[in-house]
């Protein structure tokens, strides 16, 4: 049996190359290069010492926070320690360091985003600079995800997921990290923040009169928050929000078949389509006189047929034409007879959804409200 010995962490050499005897056996220890990796040679076998992520230390935030837990999502820093300091000595005798050390040198590990002149952002198309949860994403990010999800980096689906959680999670760090208002003046928000994770791990913060405080223990609380709460956005993008797509995509090119303008479009199933139809409509340049007026779907529960107008935005309450006013806020029978349409169930007052018994009577709802 190979005999095991364990180098205890944060002990380094000053040699390149050196070579110490172990006492009482033939074994020696070997640095391989300074200062992140020691390994003891017992016969061919090799153990690595534990490799080490460091941060800054007093007050902590949010983007630190998810940085250090995507990293830790990888093989290579699974069990890594996570060193919180801002002595220069100590930062450079880490394998990898964000948010501190003022220099993003990535070919050497190093994530900070303080330093004057930084100015990177996650692509041309954005103008929000990189936190250190950014620039983790950025650069480890679809490794990060396809090891969440099980998947080959090389998984198609990948880069859509990769861009998706960027946007809807990653860029709310970024935004408040670097103090970018959410809004202009009559514009829609710069970023998404469904989690308002940055005001929650402030609060882990000790209060301004707290004593002895374990500000190890209580930043290793705010990583597992966000990172529960990073992992749960990857999973339901991948296996919710992305096969939701995939569905819209199937309607969208199938939706001449029931109207020549393409106006009428049918679900398969009820999702979640109102983000995923607009965002389509813009990758594919659909012209505004092709675009769907009306999407169609069933409702599982009521086991009953649904047509909504399609909204001119997809937080916008107004309608791009919605159903007729005579038929607004009238019901069963009487929506049937208005109709001339069998099996009515209902059209809301404002217009923008209304009901049907069969998929043919919501089909025929449709086709009638875009000649009314």
């Amino acid at each position: 049996m190979l005999a095991t010995k364990v180098l205890r962490r944060n002990l380094w050499l000053p040699s390149a190359v050196s070579k110490i005897p172990c006492h009482g056996s033939s074994a020696t220890w070997t640095l391989l290069r300074p200062p992140a990796l020691l390994t003891t040679r017992f016969s061919s076998t090799l153990q690595i010492l534990q490799k080490v992520i460091t941060t800054h230390s007093g007050s902590f935030h949010a983007d630190e926070s998810l940085a250090v837990y995507m990293l830790q999502q990888l093989p290579e820093y699974k069990d890594a320690d996570v060193v919180r300091s801002r002595d220069p000595a100590v930062i450079a005798k880490a394998d990898i360091v964000v948010d501190v050390g003022g220099e993003y040198v990535p070919e050497k590990l190093r994530f900070d985003h303080h330093q004057r002149g930084f100015r990177e952002t996650f692509g041309p198309n954005y103008d929000i600079l990189l936190s250190s949860a950014g620039l983790v994403y950025k650069h480890f990010g679809r490794r990060v995800v396809a090891q969440i999800l099980g998947w080959q980096e090389s998984d198609p689906r990948l880069d859509v997921v990769y861009q998706k959680i960027y946007d809807d999670f990653v860029l709310a760090f970024d935004g408040i990290d670097n103090g970018v208002s959410q809004y202009d003046a009559a514009q829609k928000p710069k970023y998404r923040d469904p989690t308002n994770a940055s005001s929650r791990v402030g609060k882990l913060n000790p209060w301004w009169n707290e004593e002895n405080v374990d500000y190890q223990e209580r930043f290793m609380k705010a990583v597992a928050m966000v990172g529960a709460e990073f992992h749960d956005r990857v999973r339901y993008t991948a296996l919710a929000w992305l096969p939701g797509r995939e569905l819209v995509v199937r309607a969208l090119e199938a939706r001449t078949q029931y109207d020549p303008n393409g106006h009428i479009m049918v679900l398969d199933r009820f999702c979640p389509w109102k983000e995923h139809l607009h965002i389509l409509e813009e990758e594919q340049k659909i012209d505004d006189a092709k675009k769907p007026l009306y999407v169609l779907y069933e409702d599982d529960t009521a086991k009953q047929w649904r047509i909504q107008a399609v909204s001119v935005t997809p937080e916008s309450f107004q309608s791009r034409k919605p159903l007729p006013e005579p038929w607004r806020g009238i019901r069963d029978q009487a929506l049937s007879d208005l109709t001339g349409i069998p099996g009515g169930v209902f059209v809301h007052a404002s217009g923008f959804i209304g009901g049907n018994q069969t998929k043919e009577g919501a089909m025929k709802m449709a086709q009638k409200a875009l000649i009314v």
